[in-house]
């Protein structure tokens, strides 16, 4: 939204969610996707007050072109759901561009990060969160009454429901601990753990204004989530009888052979030699040669086996598939039995 025009933003929703015979619409037909997106959620910018942002812009600057977006955006797809780019939720930037951007938003978003080094602040630091939702809820209201939108509507007032809350960026971040130009891995410790509880009991506290809510990030940057660095796969021979019946798609035969077993190997960074392997058959256990010098002590997982139908389902409050563990001490021959998943481990 700071660098694009709105020529540019009404052609993305057409690309993503138009079905009639338009430009844009055909051009994504013509790139391999005949069906549109259906692409529910659109943000009016991100973070547009702040100075870091490409494209800048005043409070009185961003609601006016808010407004005007929003309008020609809904009238080419009134379906779509628009988020309004708010601040922290107690600013006057908050109060403003809601004032003057109500009519076509239908959430209003604030991102608000926490953490202190000492432990007790650092828990209760969500809280701050929790009279930031309630603070934008009444903004949000205020706005409404001023703008004369009410529900149900009278002669002289427009249609217009109640915007909720999009929470779109929460985390604990102290950016001493993980400045952002390196990267900002943060090392969460149990106190960061006890604050993030805080953070999800607030959400549930208020849920009657929140849309959504999303941790940011998901991986690696301020995340709970933090890859390492990965393993080496290895060569597997494998030797076994091969299914020949009718596959989806149909040229998979033509091209390939789908043993009963499926086997992929790999050497992970803490050592242990990993051997995973899927029996595909429905009836048959697969009892198997595995070249694993005898006497070793494998770990072994398993999902699915000869106890379970194929059309088991986990759900709610009733987990019916689970991962079962044991320990095999290796010599002759391992039993993969039917319709399982089984993961082999040893050093």
């Amino acid at each position: 939204m700071a660098t694009g025009t709105l020529m540019e933003a009404l052609g993305w929703l057409e690309y993503c969610n138009l079905d009639q015979d338009t430009y844009y619409a055909n051009l994504r037909r013509k790139n391999g996707r005949d069906k549109p997106y259906k692409v529910k959620y659109w943000a009016l910018g991100n973070e547009m007050w702040g100075p870091w942002q490409v494209g800048q812009m005043t409070k009185e600057d961003y609601a006016k072109k808010a407004h005007q977006w929003g309008k020609a955006l809904k009238l080419l797809d009134p379906s779509i759901k628009l988020i309004l780019c708010g601040e922290n939720g107690t600013s006057d930037w908050d109060r403003y561009v809601l004032q003057n951007s109500i009519e076509y938003i239908d959430m209003h978003s604030i991102h608000i990060y926490t953490a202190d080094p000492e432990h007790v602040p650092n828990v209760i630091a969500p809280l701050s969160a929790e009279r930031a939702i309630e603070v934008t809820a009444s903004l949000i209201d205020l706005a409404r009454i001023n703008n004369r939108f009410t529900n149900p509507p009278t002669a002289d007032t427009h249609i217009i429901h109640k915007p909720t809350i999009c929470f779109d960026e929460w985390n604990v971040w102290m950016y001493t601990r993980a400045p952002g130009d390196q990267g900002a891995e943060e090392r969460y410790t149990l106190s960061d753990a006890l604050a993030v509880g805080v953070w999800l009991n607030v959400f549930v506290r208020q849920a009657r204004y929140l849309g959504m809510a999303n941790i940011a990030q998901s991986v690696n940057v301020i995340s709970p989530l933090m890859s390492t660095k990965g393993g080496k796969t290895l060569g597997v021979h494998l030797s076994a009888g091969t299914y020949e019946g009718r596959t989806a798609p149909e040229w998979i035969r033509t091209t390939m052979d789908a043993p009963w077993l499926d086997v992929s190997g790999a050497i992970s960074e803490d050592g242990f030699i990993n051997l995973s392997v899927v029996n595909i058959s429905e009836d048959e256990d697969i009892l198997t040669e595995v070249s694993i010098p005898e006497g070793t002590k494998v770990q072994v997982f398993k999902i699915g086996g000869s106890k379970f139908k194929i059309t088991d389902t986990n759900m709610a409050g009733e987990e019916v598939i689970n991962i079962q563990e044991d320990t095999w001490t290796a010599g002759g021959r391992f039993n993969f039995e039917k319709r399982s998943y089984t993961l082999l481990r040893w050093t």
